[in-house]
């Protein structure tokens, strides 16, 4: 009998239709299912199937949902040849639903990045309650009140280059840990693990079987500084481990992450998926079609688009569609560029918020800015040879690789925002929303003679789940300062780095802590709410491991900031 290995997750939702993924232990036809007739559905009715396909040695399904009603709320259950696998028998969690907006409705986004999995039941955290844990327990403890309409999941689902201490024994049981990679993840099936230990956390498998998300990745899905230049690039080719551990993670990501961003449109017209699903066992197709991108990442577009009623969501990935060659270097390669460009033009007036998701903030402290575009400048030779080694040492240890290390991005995305909101037809707010640095905090982008009609802001926010040092902690607090500010220009002026073309200024934050933002969007009017996750009494942190404990036994999500960004 076949059984439920991994999910359910809602993924995609509209007005009519939905998608849930999950992962079986042996192929098998899944089916998704009306709980009860309160939808005006029939009880028990079918509302989708799929048979699994397989992908080395794993047995995936991606289920298209039709026939729902737009503005209801239906509870759902998942079969396996016939046979109920969720929700489970003596869940503690309120039934599964798929909530299909109405036309006008309120639109609510929550959005963070950067999440280790919670540790086993038992154990302490070490970085205290999850936010996505205190999220589902919010949710489950009053499934009427509201909830978020998407969850953006911006970049760090999983950590292949930090690995648990419960993962470091399976892997040590598996291979020799002195052999490169070591204690991080090398194939496919190592890949698997992450995920399960991710997603198996009972909190985070209800949370994401009822809330629908969009995920994109950024370097630790497969490996810090991913992608950071043409240097870093070459000496990771030159090891023995980098290429499977590549290809293993694009594969990866394409079954757990990227498949479930589509709609059921671009499903039906992507061809891997009908290649993959066609045969008895999709590995060798999902394998070239992983080499190719290696071989050439502008053959494939990870980047895509979401809209939410009146609002257009641009997922951009940052990692993947870099060009790194020193003198040309782009965040964007030229086809993404002008993808994100022909998305965010399209039928301006169609949409009243443009959020732009990128893994990696856009604004940045002033200082934190100029330092990267100096570094930028040092890289491409501009102070010479001797000059350029030692500032690619500075980027890797330093991680300068944000849009200020692509000073030409910076300045397409700035004039892109400008065009998209300007004019009669321009939205209310264009929203770029990041994650990576390990706090939130939120800027706002002035332009020299005037800027464009709609309110455009930098939200950024993380981890849901990490870390948060005190050198994070004591960096970005005096990167803002008026004394950080002047220190970044004399790096500018080292660099014979040009001023950029707009001013920015910090209007929240720094937070730090385990968090998420909300933005709250009806009509033109817009607000923003961050809510950290604080322990309870007697909280001892660990809800992963495949045992309910409460997330936390008493850890909540507490709201530590809303403000307002437009009255509409």
């Amino acid at each position: 009998m076949a059984e439920l290995r991994l999910g359910p997750l809602l993924r995609y939702a509209d007005g009519t239709s939905a998608t849930v993924w999950l992962e079986s232990s042996r192929p098998c036809t899944a089916e998704v299912r009306c709980a009860d007739g309160s939808s005006g559905t029939s009880s028990g009715a079918a509302l989708g199937a799929a048979r699994t396909f397989q992908i080395a040695g794993h047995h995936y399904a991606l289920i298209p949902v039709t026939g729902l009603t737009p503005g209801t709320l239906t509870p759902y259950e998942v079969l396996l040849d016939g046979v109920r696998v969720w929700p489970e028998a003596g869940s503690p969690f309120p039934p599964s639903t798929i909530r299909t907006p109405a036309e006008g409705d309120t639109v609510r986004v929550a959005f963070g990045s950067c999440r280790w999995a919670a540790p086993p039941v038992g154990e302490a955290d070490p970085v205290g309650p999850d936010a996505l844990d205190t999220l589902a327990s919010r949710i489950a403890a009053d499934p009427a009140a509201d909830r978020p309409d998407v969850l953006l999941l911006l970049g760090d689902q999983v950590y292949a280059d930090e690995t648990s201490p419960a993962t470091r024994r399976w892997l040590a049981a598996r291979r020799d840990p002195a052999e490169p990679p070591g204690d991080e993840v090398a194939d496919y099936e190592e890949y698997t693990r992450l995920y399960y230990e991710s997603w198996l956390d009972p909190e985070v498998r209800w949370l994401l079987s009822t809330v629908p998300s969009c995920m994109i990745f950024d370097d630790h899905d497969v490996i810090d500084d991913w992608n950071t230049s043409a240097a870093w690039l070459a000496d990771m080719r030159a090891t023995s481990w980098w290429r499977e551990r590549l290809l293993s993670g694009l594969m990866s990501y394409w079954v757990h992450q990227h498949l479930g961003n589509l709609s059921p449109a671009e499903l039906a017209t992507d061809p891997l998926y009908d290649t993959v699903r066609a045969a008895p066992d999709g590995t060798d197709a999902l394998r070239a079609f992983a080499a190719g991108a290696d071989a050439d990442p502008a053959a494939v577009r990870w980047s895509y688009r979401r809209d939410f009623g009146r609002v257009r969501l641009l997922m951009v990935d940052t990692r993947a569609a870099r060009v790194l060659e020193e003198g040309r270097r782009a965040m964007l390669d030229p086809g993404e560029a002008e993808w994100l460009r022909a998305q965010a033009l399209d039928d301006r007036g169609g949409y009243d918020h443009l959020l732009i998701g990128t893994s990696l903030p856009w604004l940045l402290p002033h200082l934190v800015h100029d330092a990267e575009g100096w570094n930028a400048a040092l890289c491409r030779g501009d102070k010479g040879p001797r000059w350029a080694r030692f500032a690619e040492k500075v980027r890797r240890a330093a991680d300068l690789e944000h849009w200020a290390a692509f000073p030409a991005s910076f300045e397409a995305l700035a004039a892109l925002i400008a065009e998209a909101g300007s004019g009669a037809d321009a939205p209310a707010t264009v929203c770029v929303l990041s994650g990576d640095v390990h706090h939130a905090y939120v800027a706002e982008p002035s332009w020299t003679g005037g800027g464009p009609d709609a309110r455009v802001l930098q939200l950024t926010c993380s981890p849901v789940h990490n870390s948060i040092p005190l050198s994070i902690r004591v960096g970005f607090r005096f990167g803002w300062s008026r004394v950080a500010r002047i220190l970044g220009r004399r790096f500018a002026g080292h660099g014979r780095i040009p001023r950029p073309s707009i001013d920015w200024r910090k209007t929240g934050g720094p937070w730090f802590g385990n968090q998420l933002m909300t933005l709250t969007l009806r009509g033109r009017a817009a607000t923003l709410r961050l809510d950290q996750a604080r322990a309870g009494a007697g909280d001892t942190g660990g809800t992963g491991g495949g045992t309910s404990s409460g997330s936390g036994a008493g850890a909540r999500l507490v709201t530590v900031e809303e403000s307002v960004l437009t009255e509409g």
